[in-house]
């Protein structure tokens, strides 16, 4: 692993568990070894560190929407298979979803306007691709960030139980966690009821 791939890895987990505003350059130059400061310095500071992150992230993501709608089916088996590649993405890359839980949280609230860069042609292209399911009373955006949130509050929290309890992130809690997201989206591409 070069230099460069050794300092986003060590940066990235370290943005994911602490969040941009707690984690300083020293702790993050003392994860990546020797020449960790000298490597922060050309990647622009921590500024400049955590933008190469998100955008890390966001390529990542892009990669995963692109396949899954490229596969997309204009039918509820289509939607199906849209969110199940989304879920199994996140589910495999919890680093991504505690970075966009932090900065959603107000972290690294002085970094520019990743959400511009990053999030908002994401969610254009979902909604391009997906909305010609969605009847004309439901607003495909929402519902496309209904299900963001759904999925990130899933994985970061799990599922509360009876009596305060979170169900853990178990293979069965996803499976659960799944089949209740496809009940999301069949209820809101379902046609809308007769007046």
């Amino acid at each position: 692993m070069g230099d460069e791939e050794r300092i986003i890895a060590v940066a990235t987990r370290l943005f994911a568990e602490l969040g941009y505003d707690s984690t300083g350059t020293d702790l993050i130059a003392d994860a990546a070894g020797d020449g960790g400061q000298a490597m922060i310095a050309a990647a622009g500071g921590k500024n400049g560190l955590y933008q190469r992150v998100m955008a890390r992230a966001y390529r990542a993501e892009q990669d995963m929407l692109e396949t899954a709608l490229g596969a997309y089916t204009p039918d509820r088996a289509g939607a199906h298979r849209v969110i199940d590649v989304y879920l199994d993405f996140y589910v495999a890359n919890p680093e991504i979803v505690a970075l966009w839980m932090h900065r959603w949280m107000g972290d690294a609230a002085d970094v520019g306007e990743l959400e511009n860069e990053f999030v908002d042609p994401q969610d254009e292209l979902v909604t391009g691709v997906v909305g010609s399911l969605v009847p004309p009373d439901v607003a495909v955006d929402l519902l496309v960030r209904t299900v963001v949130w759904c999925v990130f509050g899933f994985l970061s929290g799990g599922v509360p139980g009876g009596r305060g309890r979170t169900e853990p992130r178990s293979p069965e809690a996803i499976e659960r966690f799944r089949d209740y997201l496809h009940v999301l989206v069949d209820r809101m591409v379902a046609p809308a009821p007769a007046s």
